[in-house]
């Protein structure tokens, strides 16, 4: 597909109109494509690999409403879980069975939690588990890592990436100075640094968050055994670890991050996948810290829709079918491809590339050095990135519009999606080479 086959006049009209009554257009942020330029599509449908805009295009999805979308979009066994749940009820603000039932399956999944509570969101997820910490360690300050985003938390718009990193504002206006001096920043990789801030601080820290494997500053992998080497020091200093696993959960692998590199933290934060495309959060972990929450403690969260029976229904749904063997032989084999793709098409027209990920969770960054933080992310050729995005996004790949973002991969992609985005990426770099 040329660039001249793709018409966007009524997504930029929507656009404008959403500007009057929308703060940018958009409900999140990085959805404006202020990092690329140019106008987002909106989305009309989506069906498998595919999206389908207001215009009538057709684009091969590899954003996945970023990440949850693991068997595709409308699959089939996730609708009729939807349709079931819809004729008996979408919302009760009481306990359900579901709800029982998505707990067993998330802690039969993940060994480091023995107690789970939902939420709506990945943000109130991190959130909840932080206040937790602090509840039950006595203790106020936090560390996190120069990059990582766990939501839009006031505690932890602090160095993040994403949707901040997008917009170029390394921290937010209206959170405080009081709130914003209790979290602690170190740049990820960097044992040493860790070190030094709990040595500075060896009895104020109530926990460390990281996302294990980061997606926010794009794909960025941990050194071989940094991450114990942080839970080690958490358990020195009598602190928690928070696993962020947001994205990564049910993603990487069925047990997360912590399942492929054998960690156990003391909290995990879910979300994404486990609610099947609805909106949904968790947090999870020791069963002696979890006891702290109310009502069977005194660290108080709640929420009305918490738990709610149509993303419980969809979750479960997609649970199980995650459970099955060829699941992740599947997903590594697609990744395995593009990966492939991407490695043949720098060497042939010589582009500095450094491809990251685990699992279906992949990143490209356009520099020829190893990427092991937020600052070597945002040292990549960010130019360079463009092109590449827009270049792909006039083929018809849907991809997301910004460095600091992952490419999510699922079942749903076809060995002829593979195929047509394979060439999309080879005519790309060519197309990067040739204005070289």
């Amino acid at each position: 597909m040329s660039i001249s086959e793709l018409k966007n006049q009524t997504s930029v009209e929507l656009l404008e109109k959403a500007k009057e009554i929308i703060p940018g257009g958009v409900n999140s942020p990085v959805r404006a494509f202020k990092a690329v330029g140019g106008s987002p599509p909106f989305i009309k449908r989506a069906k498998g690999s595919k999206l389908w805009d207001e215009d009538n295009n057709e684009y091969i999805d590899y954003i996945g409403s970023w990440g949850p979308m693991i068997l595709g979009h409308s699959n089939p066994i996730i609708l009729d879980a939807i349709r079931k749940q819809l004729d008996i009820g979408t919302s009760f603000g009481a306990p359900t069975r579901l709800e029982v039932e998505m707990a067993e399956l998330i802690t039969s999944s993940m060994p480091s939690i023995e107690m789970v509570r939902m939420v709506n969101s990945g943000t109130e997820a991190t959130m909840s588990a932080i206040r937790l910490a602090r509840g039950y360690t006595g203790k106020n300050k936090i560390i996190k890592f120069n990059g990582c985003y766990h939501g839009h938390g006031d505690m932890l718009l602090v160095h993040a990436g994403s949707g901040v990193a997008t917009l170029g504002l390394p921290d937010s206006p209206g959170v405080t100075k009081s709130v914003a001096q209790d979290t602690l920043t170190v740049d990820y990789n960097n044992i040493k640094e860790l070190e030094q801030v709990f040595e500075t601080y060896p009895y104020d820290i109530a926990c460390v968050i990281i996302e294990p494997v980061t997606g926010n500053m794009g794909v960025v992998m941990p050194l071989e055994g940094y991450l114990q080497q942080v839970r080690d020091l958490c358990t020195k200093y009598d602190s928690l670890l928070i696993f962020d696993e947001v994205m990564t959960g049910f993603r990487v692998a069925y047990g997360g991050v912590q399942e492929v590199y054998n960690i156990k933290p003391d909290l995990t934060c879910l979300g994404k996948i486990i609610g099947g495309g609805l909106p949904v959060g968790a947090y999870g972990g020791k069963k002696e810290i979890m006891k702290h929450i109310a009502p069977a403690g005194n660290v108080y969260q709640a929420g009305t829709l918490s738990g709610n029976p149509l993303a419980m229904a969809a979750g479960i749904a997609t649970l199980k079918e995650l459970q099955k063997k060829e699941v992740y032989q599947g997903l590594d084999y697609r990744a395995k491809r593009i990966g492939k793709g991407f490695e043949e098409a720098s060497d042939k027209y010589n582009i500095p590339l450094c491809l990251t990920g685990l699992g279906s969770m992949m990143c490209v960054f356009f520099t020829d050095q190893p990427v092991l933080n937020y600052e070597m992310a945002k040292n990549s050729n960010l130019k360079m990135f463009n092109q590449y995005f827009w270049a792909m996004h006039n083929q018809g790949i849907y991809l997301p519009p910004s460095q600091f973002e992952a490419i999510f991969i699922s079942l749903a992609h076809s060995e002829e999606d593979l195929d047509k985005t394979i060439l999309a990426i080879e005519l790309s770099f060519k197309q990067i080479s040739e204005s070289m």
